[in-house]
């Protein structure tokens, strides 16, 4: 075990177990085998030596309750910057219209940032303070490069974000008033996802892409953390995740699994994965048994967060998917619009679409049979919808302006005046 932290690194395919060392991204025998884009192999998991065998005294938000469950020297890694926490609704009307008999939402579109991202950009900003590092790139279609940059401005660190140059105006501005260096690429984002490697390698920065660093899968598994916590003493039946490379499902499974290992729940629930239907790749291959997903060329969707042609977790996410007992459904555009005015007219949470699309997934989860109508159901809403505006503008229809009379506002809204 390496004297900087209590945990090792364990190859997700190999199994083979690595101390901590900063330089040490993906495992060394697996990733030799990568080929250009494709899902990255040799991704690590953190196995920490201890858990702790009863919840901690703190609440989620403090630093010495992430530090009991995360893989830091101590509390005073982290930032002060409050990712996580968030709220899980009970939300009886949804639970109506969806024909439900439980639902719950966890809503982490509180976030600082607006979205789960920060979970994980939370703990790598931790882990580079550690490590004595002073800049830290991405890849983003958005949100993980968001919640870089602000993370990032509250620790004192650089940041510089690769994202596609069709990305969200609001995302873009929300990392440039955080004071990242952002690289709008004129490509899509496998493309920047490509450039983010071969950039980190030749400038020396510590890399936070997706699936490719560690701790952007440990980081997210706080999420499940506060679910179990809040439910304590039950375990939900279903988990509804939105999925593009994967990594938000692999953490809540990670979180889980350690929950389970640590006696603080006794189960995994199953996990629902969700793909829109122009970006489906993982959906793909867990339809058709495959333990990796074929990269769908020119993927395309409404939610831009979800959209990758090779997801860069998919053989991790396929198996966590598999050994919880759960399945993967796909979206289209227009059903995941629709949700997002359902989400926020019956339990008043506004969100973007790829945060939405498990609102549609879990309709569509209900139909295939992978969820039963009396299980209890958490759906994860990932990032607030004041992230894409014009999606969810196309869901609703504006009302023209009436003249300042209350005749004609009775007349608009079909009462007596």
């Amino acid at each position: 075990m390496d004297p900087m932290g209590d945990f090792v690194f364990r190859c997700s395919e190999c199994r083979q177990e690595y101390a901590e060392d900063p330089a040490l991204l993906v495992c060394p025998t697996c990733s030799a085998r990568q080929g250009p884009g494709g899902s990255t192999r040799g991704v690590l998991e953190v196995e920490l030596a201890d858990l702790p065998g009863r919840w901690p005294d703190h609440g989620p938000s403090d630093s010495r309750f992430l530090a009991e469950f995360l893989p830091v020297r101590g509390p005073g890694s982290f930032p002060t910057y409050p990712a996580g926490d968030t709220p899980l609704l009970p939300s009886p009307r949804l639970a109506t219209r969806l024909g439900v008999d439980s639902l719950w939402i966890k809503d982490d579109t509180r976030n600082p940032s607006g979205s789960t991202k920060d979970r994980a950009s939370l703990l790598v900003a931790a882990k580079a303070r550690e490590y004595g590092l002073e800049t830290i790139a991405a890849a983003s279609t958005g949100n993980a490069g968001t919640a870089l940059a602000a993370v990032g401005a509250a620790a004192g660190l650089q940041t510089v974000v690769f994202v596609p140059a069709t990305a969200p105006e609001a995302k873009l501005v929300q990392m440039l008033s955080y004071g990242a260096r952002v690289v709008p690429v004129d490509g899509t984002y496998d493309e920047a996802f490509e450039l983010c490697l071969a950039a980190c390698r030749q400038f020396g920065w510590y890399n936070r892409n997706t699936a490719f660093n560690p701790f952007t899968i440990e980081g997210k598994k706080t999420a499940a953390l506060e679910i179990a916590r809040t439910m304590d003493p039950v375990t939900p039946d279903v988990v509804v995740v939105p999925v593009g490379d994967g990594v938000i499902l692999a953490g809540v499974a990670k979180g889980f699994v350690d929950l389970e290992a640590a006696g603080l729940t006794d189960r995994v629930p199953r996990l629902v994965a969700v793909q829109p239907e122009g970006s489906a790749a993982i959906a793909h291959a867990w339809a058709v048994g495959s333990d990796d997903a074929t990269p769908v060329s020119g993927a395309h969707s409404v939610a831009d967060s979800l959209t990758v042609e090779a997801p860069r977790n998919a053989r991790l996410c396929l198996r966590q998917v598999r050994d919880s007992g759960g399945g993967a459904v796909t979206v289209s555009d227009a059903d995941i619009l629709a949700a997002i005015p359902t989400l926020a007219s019956h339990c008043g949470v506004f969100a973007e679409p790829a945060a939405a699309a498990t609102v549609a997934g879990l309709e569509a989860a209900l139909d295939a049979g992978l969820v039963e109508r009396n299980e209890s159901v958490v759906l994860l809403v990932t990032g607030t919808g004041l992230k894409d505006v014009p999606a969810a503008a196309r869901a609703v229809r504006r009302p023209e302006p009436v003249e300042p009379s209350l005749e004609r506002v009775a007349l608009r809204l079909g009462l007596q005046a």
